[in-house]
């Protein structure tokens, strides 16, 4: 397997705060790979660095031994990293179809010539990106609700719909930040299946940030462990499970 995505001694600095400190990722093609750690451990501060958000204080971020430090949200899209936040951030006042569209407007093969003057390559492309976006909702299983206001989805589905939308962006590699937060626990088991299927039936390597110890568990192949921004574990899920470091940092020392 070739590597996908590596960082080296990625640290940033918010004043006089480390909130991560020399973190080392590397996540190979068809990865499962599960960041996990106490509340304020870093995992958003990585995310928010591997997404352009943050721009590290020193180290480097590689994607397919491409340099992608510093570059803007935009750029690292259109490189293959898409990505998911805490709080979903839908446009509820568009359709659920249309929000899934919005994703793939980044690779639309139009120019302003064409979208003023609505030219043939300009319907075309509009109707690419349809079918596509019609496509991941069926996947997701909400092409019945495609229609819809995304404001009148339930809570459940309206992660979906923001996963959904992160597909239509065609990533290599997608980020998922806690997706499964606010989800009672049939959600949870449709979720992990469903974030097996992205790996496995549409072949995007998955990078997964979430609280709920027996997701993670379930479906994480390798798991990296955050801890007030430093690695404290790498490994397969049971021996994570089994690490004193891990157990002290979730429960506690004496």
């Amino acid at each position: 397997m070739s590597v996908l995505l590596e960082t080296e001694l990625l640290t940033i600095c918010f004043g006089g705060l480390t909130a991560v400190d020399q973190c080392c990722l590397s996540i190979e093609e068809g990865d499962l790979y599960g960041l996990i750690g106490p509340n304020g451990a870093g995992k958003t501060t990585v995310f928010n660095m591997l997404t352009g958000v943050y721009v590290p204080t020193s180290g480097s971020v590689k994607f397919r031994g491409r340099l992608i430090s510093g570059r803007s949200p935009v750029e690292v899209a259109r490189l293959g990293i898409s990505r998911t936040f805490q709080n979903i951030r839908l446009f509820d006042e568009l359709s659920v179809l249309e929000n899934a569209m919005t994703g793939a407007h980044q690779h639309a093969k139009i120019n302003l010539f064409d979208s003023l003057l609505r030219t043939s390559r300009h319907y075309r492309e509009e109707r690419r990106q349809r079918e596509r976006a019609y496509e991941l909702l069926q996947f997701m299983g909400l092409e019945e609700r495609a229609g819809l206001p995304a404001k009148q989805l339930p809570y459940g589905h309206r992660r979906r719909l923001e996963i959904a939308r992160a597909l239509a962006t065609e990533p290599r590699l997608i980020c998922l930040d806690e997706p499964a937060a606010g989800m009672n626990t049939g959600e949870k088991a449709e979720l992990s299946a469903l974030i097996r299927r992205i790996r496995d039936e549409l072949g995007v390597t998955v990078l997964l940030i979430e609280h709920d110890m027996k997701l993670v568990m379930g479906i994480c192949e390798k798991i990296q462990v955050l801890d007030y921004g430093k690695t404290i574990a790498l490994g397969p899920p049971k021996e994570i499970q089994n690490n004193p470091k891990v157990i002290e940092a979730y429960l506690g020392g004496d």
